[in-house]
């Protein structure tokens, strides 16, 4: 069984004294939210880091990132950071020291997952030119391959995704889909949205610097035995944040057969809670039926047992202190052997993947609009 892993992730930033540093000041006030609900208190941290995923300086200067690396001070928990287009303008990631002390590639293990942090820039020469070279690709699947051996699941971060490589998309994708990648996350959008190509689910969180309309937010992503859960606040949405783990929301199942995404009529919900104070009850119920209450497992988690739920898809909800989470979920009951049920679910072959063709389209409770306002889809000049 995978552990448990969770991520802040703010959008791309593109920190740039044109629009009077405006990103700047949405992270700061992201980043001060972000510590006041979800930084490492007296007890530890429901989060394990915080994620940029490129495009953090607008123009790459060393002004830009000298004033991310200080802003970056506010938020009491480790950071990764990768870099984007915007970042390698340039021609180097020299200057990118100055907030990360490793450039990717490179991999880390956390919770029983192994996290790999992509460079999808310096292969190319500038611009959405993204590429990954050779030496990469072999490692990418090395990697892969020894964490499969090892019995860890693997996350991956890049900036953008497969689809929008110009060297092999469909094979980095694949390997991505071949190894059972829990999670791939991304920037570059500018807008919200999921990716689901029934192997691999994909997120790409909106940017920070430049959006088209509402108010600024970050991601929180988690992975609880390898199904992914994914929330976007705001900046003025109110806490606590609850987010349901497990069991796999509908649009987010990859694995018909993996009880923490279909359960079989009893099963665990689990759920996350962020905010200051900290939440002193929850309550758990599908449908219309009764609330049940949940306790705190060692993990740090909220638990319940939902017993004896029929066949089909199912309204979840978590509530704690004013936030609330909702999801749908599919169960597929235990049949009697006098009562076999309808034979096993074929899959289609793979088509593709890693492409955002798959988008799961509208989410609104998530934030997602689906309507892919970004700047990079729509051939804007940013």
């Amino acid at each position: 069984m995978e552990g448990y892993l969770t991520w802040i992730h703010f959008g791309d930033l593109h920190v740039d004294d044109a629009d009077g540093y405006e990103g700047l000041s949405r992270f700061r006030a992201l980043v001060a939210t972000a510590e006041a609900h979800m930084g490492r208190g007296p007890e530890g941290s429901a989060v394990d880091f915080a994620f940029l995923p490129g495009d953090n300086a607008n123009h790459g200067t060393d002004d830009q990132y000298a004033r991310i690396a200080d802003a970056m001070t506010g938020l009491s928990l480790p950071w990764h950071v990768l870099a984007g287009d915007h970042d390698f303008e340039p021609g180097d990631l020299t200057a990118m020291h100055a907030i990360t002390a490793n450039l990717a590639p490179y991999a880390v293990t956390m919770n029983g997952y192994r996290c790999l942090f992509l460079d999808i820039v310096s292969a190319g020469d500038g611009g959405p030119d993204f590429r990954i070279d050779p030496d990469q690709r072999r490692w990418i699947e090395r990697e892969l391959s020894a964490a499969t051996a090892a019995g860890l699941r693997s996350v991956v971060f890049m900036h953008a995704y497969p689809g929008d490589l110009r060297d092999d998309p469909d094979g980095i994708a694949g390997l991505f889909a071949a190894h059972r990648v829990a999670f791939v996350d991304t920037g570059h959008t500018h807008y919200n949205e999921l990716l689901n190509d029934g192997r691999v689910v994909y997120g790409a969180t909106r940017s920070t610097g430049q959006i088209e309309e509402g108010a600024p937010g970050f991601s929180v992503v988690t992975l609880d035995d390898g199904v992914p859960s994914w929330r976007f606040q705001a900046i003025d949405d109110p806490w606590p944040l609850v987010q349901i783990t497990a069991p796999a929301d509908r649009r987010l199942i990859t694995d018909l057969d993996h009880l923490g995404q279909v359960p079989n009529g009893s099963f665990v919900v689990r759920a996350k809670i962020f905010g200051h104070p900290a939440p002193t009850q929850a309550f758990a119920r599908l449908d219309d039926g009764v609330a049940v209450a949940m306790t705190r497992n060692e993990a740090g988690l909220w638990e319940a047992t939902i017993d004896d739920a029929a066949d089909g898809l199912h309204r979840l909800t978590v509530r704690s202190d004013g936030g609330t989470d909702v999801i749908e979920i599919l169960v597929r009951a235990p049949r009697p052997a006098d009562r076999p049920g309808p034979p096993r679910l074929k899959r289609n072959p793979p088509t593709a993947l890693g492409r955002d063709v798959h988008a799961i389209g509208a989410w609104p409770e998530r934030g997602i609009d689906g309507a892919q306002r970004g700047p990079n889809k729509n051939g804007l000049d940013w």
